[in-house]
């Protein structure tokens, strides 16, 4: 029998599931079982969790609707720890906990120091609670450790519905006997930036609190523990009647609640208590309205004053904000409204063919209209029909974020398709590279934009604890692949062969797609990589197709690599996927071009030659140089000798680019527009989507063939 049973549930995504379950398994006490307890066995987590499984012993899945109650039937530790994803264990906590047990003797249940982390990464806040009530049921759950057989021997299970903490700490609460603290810092709790109970959930608050207080009644409790247990229960009544959510009927349920159970000699204190034992909800409203109103005007200014002028809407877009919403209109852009591309336009196309009931408008800039493709509905920022189309669309789709000045209304869903997976740090990550920081400007403006929304895409696992950490805010991860990136597996080989003939590679060619990417600092590119001579050292059989203008620099030796077909400047070319259906191979630097070009199981070759550089200017999120696509070069002789020899594709490359591949490659199947459109515009469940096809199991669109020669067999 271990000495512990660590619970940790987790809902769907992997998320920070992997810090949680590493925080555990590095700890210097070893004698713990370690439980993660997953809704969906099918799910990206529960994959996750199958990975640790086969690497530890100790880890020991559960499933179950009832996370917690399931880890528990699962669990065989002498003292159990219920934690979830958002948790981590501090070094030595477990170690801690014994030794504290082994003074204390088996006491019931052992409160646990911890600590908020906050979402932006800064100081933690360490909750003290030595002077408390040791059975207060405000503790939170996970900074305890259960006696096991305690929890069986009373029977003790989470009750049903919200705020189920709150009626388990009760039930918990009246069965102990004996307690004992451990003040050392044993568990940390990293705070999400938003949360918060769905409408209408307020009212289950009630439903534990009467639980709890029914169960108190049938018990012969010391005055003194009763009143403390009522009036815990009820601050947490107070708090949530505060809020704009819970509602007359609420407020009267807990009057109510509150007189049939308050105790003899229960003294009344402060004024939202007596108004709550008196029923009196209006007053009640009408205290937390001035309490409000206080509040603003100690913090209006006039400055603040100017920035609200300066931020109205446009005067058309209110007036549009006032009629009522079109349910059957979508809204999509990408880039700023660069054109018709990227993630919507392919959620786009397949919202024209399964949902088509379901009006489609683009957003495009003026002077990209002449681009967009026949019989797409388009409408140009800032006019009329866009502030109007805007404001009654009940879908929105972006790759980038929709101006400050557009309103989230109620009952409207936006969708947040991103443009790739993530290697440089984004969103709030950046605060620590003050170059990168200064660039993105407002990071509150940016995440009242974040706020916006209500799903974020992920092609990886990665992108999802990515996404969380970058954009903390309350909406849902979709993991279900880029919808740009079905192409990979749905391009027809003449499609390619078409690609490759209207782009002018000469036939027999090996297309090299060479796409760097933006750099934050100076840089002097052409002193670098010289294009010219790349060119020229590769000699005839190879032909580069340039993604980048900051290159052509006008030389001689450019030009003439143009003239004689070793250069194709490919860079004003729309669609990207088209691009590099086209190649045979990809050279990159930083770009996340490298985490799609991977899903056609092609040579990737990294030019790393100011990696340091970038690294600690940028931030990135993992070491590319350790964990690259294929083969990395340093030097430009380097890149050279790569492909003179054929080391480009070797089979060293191509397990390289294998386990890349089984990284961020996780969700690409050729079906994510499918999955995004049967979800949020058709409204389908997660059990009705197209499953996720394994890695092995997938077809990429196959090399070009080159005069009966294909891409060497990798």
């Amino acid at each position: 029998m271990p000495r512990f049973s660590i619970i940790v549930t987790v809902q769907g995504v992997a998320g920070r599931l992997p810090a949680m379950l590493d925080s555990a398994l590095t700890q210097s006490f070893a004698d713990f079982e370690l439980i993660p307890a997953c809704e969906d066995p099918h799910s990206p987590a529960a994959a996750v969790v199958a990975e640790y499984a086969e690497r530890d012993s100790r880890v020991v899945p559960a499933t179950g609707s009832a996370l917690r109650d399931a880890g528990l039937r699962t669990a065989t530790g002498t003292y159990v720890l219920l934690l979830d994803e958002h948790h981590s264990l501090a070094p030595r906590a477990l170690a801690a906990i014994d030794d504290r047990l082994r003074e204390t003797g088996e006491v019931d249940v052992l409160r646990l120091g911890h600590e908020h982390v906050p979402w932006w990464g800064g100081a933690p806040a360490t909750e003290r609670f030595e002077d408390r009530d040791p059975t207060d049921v405000r503790l939170p759950v996970w900074a305890i450790a259960y006696r096991r057989t305690f929890l069986a021997d009373h029977q003790l299970a989470f009750p049903d519905g919200p705020f189920t903490d709150l009626g388990w700490s009760g039930l918990v609460a009246l069965a102990t006997e004996e307690t004992a603290v451990l003040p050392t810092v044993c568990v940390r709790h990293h705070e999400r930036r938003q949360g918060g109970r769905a409408p209408g959930e307020q009212a289950g608050l009630l439903d534990q609190v009467e639980l709890v207080l029914d169960a108190a009644a049938d018990r012969d409790l010391p005055e003194e523990r009763r009143r403390g247990l009522f009036d815990q229960l009820f601050a947490v009544v107070l708090d949530t009647a505060a809020t704009p959510g819970p509602g007359r009927a609420f407020f009267r349920r807990a009057a109510r609640l509150h007189r049939r159970h308050r105790p003899a000699g229960h003294r009344v204190r402060g004024p939202r208590w007596r108004l709550l034992a008196l029923g009196a909800y209006t007053a009640f409203r009408a205290l937390q309205s001035l309490n409000r109103l206080a509040v603003r005007a100690r913090s209006y200014t006039r400055g603040a004053a100017r920035r609200w002028h300066r931020g109205r809407p446009h005067n058309p877009y209110a007036r549009y904000l006032r009629k009522p919403l079109d349910e059957n209109l979508a809204v999509y852009a990408a880039y700023w409204g660069r054109g018709y591309t990227c993630n919507p336009a392919a959620i786009h196309r397949k919202a024209l063919e399964l949902a088509p009931h379901i009006r489609s408008v683009f957003l495009v800039r003026e002077k990209d209209l002449a681009h967009m493709p026949d019989g797409v509905e388009s409408a140009v920022i800032g006019s009329r029909r866009y502030w109007e189309v805007m404001a009654r669309a009940k879908y929105t789709f972006n790759n980038v974020n929709f101006e400050t000045a557009v309103r989230k209304r109620p009952g409207t869903v936006h969708v947040q398709t991103h443009h790739g997976t993530p290697l440089k740090r984004m969103g709030v990550d950046q605060v620590g590279y003050r170059a990168v920081a200064a660039a993105t400007g407002n990071f509150g403006r940016l995440l009242r934009r974040v706020d916006r929304w209500d799903y974020s895409l992920s092609a990886n696992a990665h992108s999802t604890e990515a996404w969380s950490g970058a954009y903390p805010s309350g909406f849902e991860h979709l993991e279900y692949g880029y919808p740009r990136n079905d192409r990979y597996y749905t391009a027809r080989p003449d499609e390619v062969t078409a690609i490759r003939e209207r782009l002018g590679i000469p036939e027999g060619r090996v297309a090299l797609l060479y796409a760097p990417t933006y750099r934050d600092y100076p840089r002097d590119v052409s002193a670098q990589f010289d294009l010219a001579r790349f060119c020229a050292a590769l000699g005839e059989e190879f032909v580069v197709l340039l993604r980048a203008h900051y290159f052509l620099d006008g030389s001689s030796d450019l030009q003439q690599a143009f003239t004689d077909g070793r250069l194709i400047d490919v860079t004003s070319l729309r669609d990207t996927e088209d691009v590099c259906l086209a190649s045979d191979a990809l050279i990159t630097d930083y770009s996340s071009i490298m985490f799609d070009y991977a899903n056609l199981d092609r040579p990737i070759v990294t030019y790393a030659d100011d990696w340091d550089v970038y690294r600690d200017t940028r931030g990135v999120y993992f070491d590319l140089l350790a964990e690259p696509p294929g083969q990395v070069a340093r030097t430009q002789d380097e890149l050279i000798r790569l492909f003179t020899t054929g080391a480009w594709a070797d089979g060293a490359s191509a397990r390289l680019r294998s386990r890349f591949r089984e990284r961020f490659c996780q969700f690409d199947d050729g079906r994510a527009a499918e999955r995004v459109v049967r979800r949020v515009l058709l409204g389908q469940g997660e059990d009705e989507l197209p499953p996720l096809i394994p890695l092995p199991a997938r077809v990429p669109v196959p090399a070009p063939d080159r005069t009966g020669t294909r891409t060497p067999a990798l």
